[in-house]
């Protein structure tokens, strides 16, 4: 059976970019009609997705995009992909969907397979060793070579597309503030989220909310947990201060392995112990008790990820200005933080 090619060997190929071969495919205006006929003709022999040549030829569109998503098993980015694909569907787009499973590597490879085929853009939430590590060549490439790319949710100031971000300062400063109305003196933070662009703004959000409210920062009272200590462990030792009457989770992992611990020790909750978290998954409102959380409108904000990719595609102004959108939080009270 004959090896399929791709997009990179036709471009390898003539000596041009990937861009270039995809535009002639598409038979665009910017290329020569010369090489229009070389690059076709040479796909069309080597059997190179004849199907897809036609559609392009006729529709200048594959209607096909990209996502890669940095977790699955996290309700939020779950909750994002369920917005991304209605509105894909509702405008006929297709998607191919990968999981960088947090790994740099993984996300460099997954974007030159998505580069590799003909796609009409990428979503992309950056992998948290991406972040870690601040390479971002595989994205800066990849729009260099004319794909439209669309961030959401973790993202970087260092790449220049279009944006979708949750105004996480302000989540972690409203819920900072409502354990701070509600009764709570010492208001511990927990973060297994350090690396990420995410949990550094909303450890600013707290930060925020302590100083209005002229509570002195502690840096002890920010509990910051890495991959290879044992969870468990260093919460105890932190709730050992039994001072501590409020805990702002990161993330909702942490929130629930937290609410086990606490009923462990015997703290009354909320009149003890009150509990707000990052994200608005929908165990937390079926545990006991039920957990506050920040909400980030995960399906919106893919809803919004993908609109704002479908526009970047099917605008014929190439110069049409990058945007960010910010998406705001919100706050369900339930019965793990007192009422006001």
């Amino acid at each position: 059976m004959p090896k399929r090619i791709t997009l990179k060997h036709i471009a390898n190929t003539f000596g041009v970019s990937i861009a270039t071969v995809s535009k002639a495919l598409s038979d665009s205006y910017e290329i020569s009609t010369s090489t229009k006929e070389k690059i076709v003709a040479y796909a069309r022999a080597n059997n190179y997705k004849s199907k897809s040549i036609d559609l392009s030829l006729l529709h200048k569109k594959t209607k096909t995009i990209g996502v890669i998503i940095p977790n699955i098993m996290n309700s939020f980015f779950a909750k994002v992909f369920v917005g991304i694909e209605a509105k894909a569907n509702e405008h006929g787009y297709h998607l191919i969907s990968c999981i960088s499973n947090e790994s740099y590597e993984k996300e460099v490879k997954t974007m030159e397979l998505l580069k590799s085929d003909t796609l009409d853009g990428i979503l992309i939430s950056l992998a948290e060793e991406t972040q870690v590590k601040q390479k971002y060549a595989h994205l800066k490439n990849a729009i260099n070579e004319g794909v439209p790319v669309v961030m959401f949710d973790r993202v970087s100031e260092e790449i220049n597309c279009d944006k979708v971000v949750v105004n996480d300062l302000e989540g972690a400063y409203h819920a900072t503030k409502h354990l701070i109305q509600t009764g709570c003196k010492r208001v511990a933070l927990i973060s297994v989220i350090d690396n990420l662009s995410v949990g550094k703004l909303r450890v600013q959000g707290y930060k925020k909310a302590l100083q209005e409210f002229k509570i002195p920062v502690e840096e002890k009272l920010i509990v910051r947990i890495g991959k290879h200590e044992d969870f468990d462990t260093v919460l105890k030792i932190t709730l050992a201060d039994k001072t501590i009457d409020g805990l702002l989770c990161l993330e909702e992992s942490s929130a629930v392995n937290a609410l086990q611990i606490i009923k462990h020790m015997q703290y009354n909750i909320p009149e003890d112990m009150s509990i707000a978290c990052f994200t608005n998954g929908k165990m937390l409102q079926h545990l006991t008790p039920s957990i506050s959380a920040i909400s980030q409108h995960g399906k919106y904000i893919g809803e919004t990820a993908a609109k704002l990719l479908i526009d970047r595609i099917e605008n014929e102004d190439q110069n049409k200005p990058f945007e960010t959108k910010v998406v705001k939080t919100s706050l369900i009270e339930r019965q793990s933080t007192r009422k006001i």
